[in-house]
């Protein structure tokens, strides 16, 4: 149940409030239709994370180690890299949220944004610096008051929510599918450490109900809280706080019937992004040490600390443009991770068979026992072109981006090309890529 609780705290913070609200503030989306693309999309981006949990009590590995039999020991150092980026990338987003809802404690003497960011930083660095067992017991119980305060805050906000109705006034199609990319890169952005938090499991573990219990983890905080977010987003009363505090000052307007109890019910929403935080920079150090023996040199509590002092200076620097910083991280999430999870996902099912015993798991420090890596290097390289293709961000619009809904602002289906490309390319390139590799870097008989 352990895995159950875990994803219950780390999305049941106030950084899942904030995804929601970009359906209607930056996509112009009526509150309905956000809610139903919340709900399709977060179903559809979780089942990659709630598979990869499966194979951290098989192989007894951690997730950006498993990537090595997929993508070779070489070039599994570019997805590395990559979730190296995304986890500072998700600690700098929650750390802004969390200081926003410090700041809406009080209108007058409201705490700096970067003491609020260096707050919830120091309380996050100490529960990765003790590692897994502490890490899990933190999670387990974290949610539970965030989880209250958040039906207290839909009991505020539900009477005053305007959530239109399921048609738009203009083509809401672009709007749908760039909301969409934001929301599925917010749930699969969890693929790339879902085996870190399985890996002590017995291998006996029924592989089925570790599924469901990830995948009944992640859906129930996302669905209900992104969606909670979209209703408040709507309410026409608190848009200036809105504007002003981000998703603190919606929390604030919400809570402020509530007197002193409504600014107690932020400061354990703010501190909730601890809980938020806790797997990236845990993560971080286990997929930095995959950068091979040097890096694994270093001690655990040194790259923690600094992964949490440049985050802290992204964050600081990153406040004043946070809807922007929040859209593209997410959408950048959603096309990486795509290509990353059709990679791994068809190799285990078309060239390891679906068999856990055709991993040859000791071999996983042998570049020489490993896949050469040039089929995943080529296909997420296909995989990317099908991204800049589809996408809609707000700071470039693919080709075929910007035939959808409105051409000032596209629609984005960069994830769903970029998985499509890599879905056809990798197969081809990989039974090529078989025919030269010698036999011992497929780690099987057949």
């Amino acid at each position: 149940m352990d895995n159950l609780w875990m994803w219950l705290a780390a999305n049941c913070t106030i950084s899942t409030l904030a995804f929601g609200t970009l359906g209607p503030s930056t996509f112009a989306l009526t509150g309905k239709i956000s809610i139903l693309t919340i709900v399709f999309f977060n179903l559809l981006s979780t089942l990659p994370v709630a598979f990869f949990s499966t194979f951290g009590p098989k192989l007894g590995l951690r997730q950006m180690t498993i990537t090595r039999f997929s993508f070779g020991y070489y070039v599994a150092w570019f997805p590395v890299v990559l979730n190296v980026i995304s986890c500072i990338g998700w600690s700098t987003i929650n750390s802004i949220v969390g200081a926003q809802a410090l700041q809406a404690v009080s209108t007058t003497h409201q705490i700096p944004l970067a003491a609020a960011i260096v707050i919830i930083a120091v309380l996050t660095f100490v529960a990765p610096f003790f590692g897994y067992k502490v890490v899990h017991t933190y999670e387990r119980y974290s949610w539970i008051p965030v989880a209250i305060i958040f039906f207290i805050v839909l009991g505020l906000s539900v009477k005053h929510m305007e959530l239109g109705s399921m048609t738009s006034p203009v083509d809401a199609t672009g709007g749908v599918l760039s909301f969409g990319a934001a929301v599925f890169g917010s749930g699969i952005g969890w693929s790339s450490l879902a085996a870190d938090y399985t890996v002590r499991m017995e291998e006996t573990a029924s592989s089925t109900k570790i599924f469901l219990l990830n995948y009944i983890g992640l859906n129930t905080p996302l669905i209900l809280i992104e969606s909670l977010g979209a209703g408040m987003a709507t309410v026409t009363d608190w848009q200036a706080a809105f504007s002003s505090g981000g998703t603190g000052g919606l929390l604030g307007a919400a809570l402020s019937p509530t007197g002193g109890f409504g600014k107690f019910c932020l400061v354990i929403l703010a501190l909730s992004i601890v809980a938020n935080n806790i797997p990236p920079m845990y993560s971080f150090a286990l997929t930095f040490q995959v950068l091979g023996k040097y890096a694994q040199a270093i001690p655990r509590v040194f790259l923690v600390l600094a992964g949490t002092v440049v985050y802290i200076i992204l964050a600081i620097v990153g406040a004043s443009h946070f809807e922007t910083w929040l859209d593209t991280l997410l959408v950048i999430l959603s096309y990486w991770l795509a290509i990353y999870c059709t990679i791994l996902i068809e190799e285990h099912f078309i060239f390891r068979k679906g068999q856990w015993s055709n991993y040859n798991v000791g071999d996983y420090l042998n570049p020489s026992r490993l896949p050469l890596g040039i089929a995943a290097a080529i296909s997420l390289c296909i995989g990317v072109m099908g991204a800049v293709l589809g996408m809609a961000t707000l700071w470039y619009i693919g080709v075929i981006g910007k035939k959808i809904g409105d051409p000032a602002f596209g629609g984005d289906i960069g994830f769903e090309l970029s998985m499509s490309f890599t879905a056809v390319s990798y197969p081809i390139l990989r039974f090529i890529e078989r025919r030269w590799e010698a036999p011992a870097r497929s780690g099987q008989s057949w």
